[in-house]
């Protein structure tokens, strides 16, 4: 099995660079040992203009069977003649093995690390890297040259790739499945392309030397890191690599969308993946306190708490009040498919299941973890066939045009555009009312009034850390009124919870109409804005 990586230079950045990069000397031949062979490091040429690493690893397929799966298909191995374990093509043709013993020869490498000359990892360098035999079995999804191709072009490369015949000297036998690839780039760090090998190289083959154990799809994104969640085929990359093993597919994909709208909101997983905390379920529902937006039992007035009647009827709580206020403004608009825009654990889809008019709902959010909660919370799996299939969970970022939220008869913002930094949300408003552009548009969001009527909320702290800003009435109004005349709505402002006469309501409530005859006046414009858009008076608290 071998593999080479090349490399031109000058004599003010000479070639030979390449060997501080790989931790290998050009002067040397090196041997390491893998765990079913051995691999050797050696330069076939190497000067100030052309410099050439070779790496050729030395199977023992006795040692292949002994601790591995045989010919590494199917969980055991599974022969098809009785020779299969030790006669195939593992010491020749570039697959997992290979993508082992490059973590293992070239660990620090793929790290960009380079103590001796720490500014070359970071330096784009011309590379050409060429494989020999590279098995590319499609099975149904594209496999050939073709593979090579999708797999490798989005990354940067250019790509070469011939298909190796059966025999030579009988071309009429067609064309084995072995292929000769070369990669050629100038736009690519050494790191990166080693990182992009180790993934890779086990998805062409479609199969690894060992069992796939859940460990693999955290070396997946921690090699795909950078490169991976922005891969047009990361669907089949984590497929392929994680050897079809479907749980497993479907929690790196999850991740892998996290990390991609993290990258493009130029945000943290942690901060963006935080609608759920580590709280059992059973502390994540129920009454709500201050800091999360409930409300006192109060008599509705002074904000005073009353003395409570413990055989009296319980008070539904804030978040119960807004989730009826809500059902009320969809009721009233006439809805039918309606899409729930940062659902959460998905209590108020909950609500909308138990009314049938409601015939479709879906439930987006950024946080895979709060879908996972929603799902569990309403026994999606266990609901009958047609009460299931009224619900569809997604995820997706809100400051970004989404196909799915097109159609729809209303959309919910319950409680979600007070977690938006100002700067984003004109972007956010064009992806929902100028983008998706629902036949009606459900606002809630705190009154910022009302949280002097909260004792145990220090003053100017919002009701929940993760709060960017909470808007006063006022705020709140010229906010809406901006919205529905730049995007062609009527807007009805509504109160939730008791309201008091001198602060409002605890939370506010804007029910957007589509009016035909006001024109849209910005549904083309940028969705992205470097700028604040502040109703006056609104700045972040």
């Amino acid at each position: 099995m071998f593999m080479s990586i090349s490399t031109t230079g000058s004599a003010e950045s000479p070639a030979t660079d390449l060997g501080f990069l790989l931790h290998k000397h050009p002067g040397k031949v090196q041997r390491f040992t893998t765990s079913h062979g051995e691999a050797h490091v050696f330069y076939p040429e190497a000067g100030d203009e052309v410099c050439t690493a070779a790496l050729l690893l030395d199977i023992d397929p006795i040692a292949l069977v002994r601790k591995g799966r045989g010919n590494g298909r199917g969980r055991g191995g599974s022969p098809d003649f009785a020779l299969s374990q030790y006669v195939n093509d593992r010491p020749y043709a570039a697959s997992s093995l290979l993508a082992v013993a490059l973590r293992t020869v070239f660990r620090s490498a793929m790290k960009g690390d380079c103590q001796r000359r720490p500014e070359l990892p970071g330096q784009v360098r011309p590379l050409r890297i060429e494989l020999p035999a590279v098995p590319a079995n499609g099975a149904g999804e594209g496999g050939g040259p073709a593979m090579v191709v999708r797999l490798f072009e989005p990354l940067g490369w250019q790509v070469g790739a011939t298909a190796i015949p059966l025999d030579e000297d009988f071309p009429e036998w067609g064309e084995s499945r072995y292929l000769r690839v070369v990669l050629a780039s100038d736009e690519v760090r050494l790191a990166d392309a080693l990182q992009q090998l180790y993934v890779l190289l086990p998805v062409l083959d479609g199969a690894k030397h060992y069992w796939v154990a859940p460990d693999e799809v955290d070396k997946l994104l921690a090699a795909g890191e950078g490169w991976l969640a922005a891969h047009p085929e990361r669907a089949l990359i984590a497929r392929r690599y994680l050897s079809r093993r479907w749980s497993l597919t479907r929690a790196a994909m999850e991740r892998l969308e996290l990390a991609r709208l993290a990258e493009a909101d130029d945000r943290e997983v942690e901060e963006i993946d935080n609608a759920v905390d580590d709280r059992p379920d059973d502390e994540n529902s129920g009454y709500e306190t201050p800091e999360t937006d409930g409300t006192p039992e109060t008599d509705g007035t002074t904000g005073t708490t009353e003395a409570t009647d413990a055989h009296a009827p319980r008070q539904p709580s804030l978040a119960e009040q807004r989730r009826t206020a809500i059902l009320a403004a969809l009721r009233d608009s006439g809805a039918a498919r309606v899409a729930d825009l940062g659902c959460g654990q998905g209590e108020l889809i909950g609500e909308l299941l138990k009314d049938a008019r409601f015939a479709e709902i879906l439930g987006v959010d950024v946080s895979a973890r709060a879908l996972q909660a929603a799902n569990r919370k309403l026994r999606l799996a266990r609901l009958p066939e047609r009460q299931a299939a009224r619900v569809t969970l997604a995820q997706g970022a809100l400051t970004y045009t989404d196909a799915r939220l097109k159609g729809y008869d209303a959309a919910v913002l319950c409680e979600v555009i007070e977690h938006l930094d100002l700067p984003r949300l004109p972007a956010l408003e064009y992806a929902v009312f100028g983008a998706a552009r629902p036949r009606a548009v459900v606002v809630t969001t705190p009154n910022v009034e009302y949280n002097v009527r909260w004792e145990s909320l220090p003053a100017g702290r919002a009701r929940h850390a993760d709060h960017r800003f909470e808007w006063s009435r006022a705020e709140f109004e010229a906010w809406a009124g901006k919205v529905a005349a730049a995007y062609g709505y009527a807007v009805e402002l509504r109160p939730v919870g008791p309201e008091d006469p001198e602060v409002g309501p605890p939370t506010q409530l804007a029910l957007f109409r589509t009016d035909t005859s006001t024109p849209v006046t910005d549904t083309t414009a940028t969705p992205v804005s470097d700028t604040t858009a502040t109703p006056e008076g609104g700045e972040t608290r």
